[in-house]
């Protein structure tokens, strides 16, 4: 029986199992395909997953309260931030000793820092207060005084319910309010209760609203512009339609920072475009138009920069269009005009997709030209952030809105998947 068995399996020249063989084989080729994209992974797992990862933790972090102010925490573990009526003894106790370490290792202001986001001067009284309370607690061990009263009568604020109510809600490890204030929302330190800033408060709903109007406006810029060119290339020889294509791609050779500063030449009143449009006599010298440091700025010289963006996947599905449908619908007797929207532009759909989803997730994102030549009325929500990361330094902030911005293009393209297909997108 084991005789037969063994007869009817397939071995190879040198007697081994050929089934085990091409088994391991296969694996072997695994290996060494995986080791050849192991550069690229760990590249984006290094350069993309990790940094969204840390933004998404920056975003909730707030163990600085809890690490910097442990036996204050405890203590106010029993009182009621509802209510009027000021924290123990204790906790006026256990926060002058949080605070002589905390000025010891220097977090006092860091701390000060992190709450004075959600409660406007507790920066300054963590300062002060780090740098005189080892004298206060020198001085009320001496005197067998009261913490309570010395801490009022060293600082007012101290004796204030809402600096207290602002380290009570403030003390755990984890925090949504950072996603509150990107989204112009506010937590009230009495009630719990969440609800909408001032109108004339909100700041973040506002970029928001004009990052989407703009980039939209930039992605219709493009394609109104781009579809043309792209089908006049599409249409010319070989040869002469490689040399345009170079020209389109030329802007891919010069520094985003030349091409930006190139446009506030261009554009503003004393300049180029003013002065040809006064010299020709459309306008008067009084009259010269205002377009750069806005919204006009920022669209015309993004749309620049974008503009290969839309060319490249048209002009790429262009080419595989065949010349024949449009003859065809022609010999059936068609209009060409009407041939060209029913025949031909149907067949460019998948192109002008992934154009406008190029231009339109760039757009949104970009933060060089609308920090140039925005101004105030045509900067993005990115420039925002950028803000909070180098000048204010509320970084937490700064990964609440990020998060934010992300989910909202991670929503674009779910949104279009549904509606087109991500599998319809064509690059050629």
């Amino acid at each position: 029986m084991s005789a037969s068995t063994s007869s009817s399996r397939l071995l190879t020249a040198d007697g081994r199992e050929l089934k085990v063989v091409l088994k391991k084989h296969k694996a072997r080729q695994k290996r060494k395909a995986f080791l050849l994209v192991a550069p690229l992974l760990l590249f984006v797992l290094v350069g993309f997953c990790l940094p969204i990862l840390d933004m998404l933790r920056r975003s909730t972090d707030n163990r600085i309260v809890e690490e910097t102010l442990p036996r204050t925490i405890l203590a106010l573990k029993g009182w009621e931030a509802g209510g009027e009526g000021l924290p123990s003894e204790q906790a006026f106790a256990a926060l002058a000793q949080d605070l002589v370490l905390a000025q010891r290792k220097r977090r006092a202001t860091q701390l000060g820092q992190r709450l004075n986001y959600e409660f406007s001067g507790l920066a300054s009284l963590f300062r002060r207060s780090g740098r005189e309370m080892e004298k206060i607690v020198g001085r009320v061990s001496s005197t067998r005084g009261s913490y309570k009263e010395t801490l009022i009568a060293f600082d007012a604020r101290w004796g204030e319910v809402d600096s207290w109510r602002v380290l009570k809600r403030f003390s755990d490890r984890m925090v949504g309010d950072y996603y509150l204030a990107a989204l112009d929302m506010r937590r009230d330190l009495q009630s719990n209760e969440v609800s909408l800033r001032p109108t004339e408060e909100r700041i973040y709903l506002r970029l928001f609203g004009r990052t989407v109007v703009i980039s939209l406006g930039i992605t219709l810029a493009t394609l109104l512009l781009g579809f043309p060119l792209a089908l006049w290339i599409a249409k010319l020889p070989t040869r002469q339609g490689n040399i345009l294509l170079v020209m389109v791609l030329l802007p891919f050779w010069t520094s985003l920072l030349v091409r930006t500063t190139s446009w506030i030449v261009l554009l503003q009143q004393q300049g180029v475009i003013n002065d040809l449009l006064v010299a020709v006599g459309i306008l008067s010298e009084e009259g010269r138009l205002r377009m750069i440091y806005n919204t006009t700025g920022t669209v015309v010289a993004m749309t620049h920069i974008l503009l290969p963006f839309m060319v490249l996947p048209l002009y790429s599905v262009m080419k595989t269009i065949s010349p024949s449908y449009m003859r065809a619908a022609i010999s059936l007797g068609a209009h060409p005009i009407s041939a060209f929207w029913k025949v031909y532009f149907p067949n460019t759909v998948p192109g002008i997709g992934a154009g406008a989803i190029m231009v339109f997730i760039l757009a949104i994102g970009y933060y060089i030209t609308p920090e140039l030549v925005g101004g105030r009325t045509g900067v993005f929500i990115s420039n925002r952030i950028a803000y909070h990361i180098s000048s204010s330094l509320n970084w937490g902030l700064a990964a609440a809105l990020g998060v934010a911005l992300l989910a909202f293009i991670v929503a674009i393209y779910w949104l279009y998947d549904k509606i087109v297909g991500i599998d319809n997108i064509k690059l050629g």
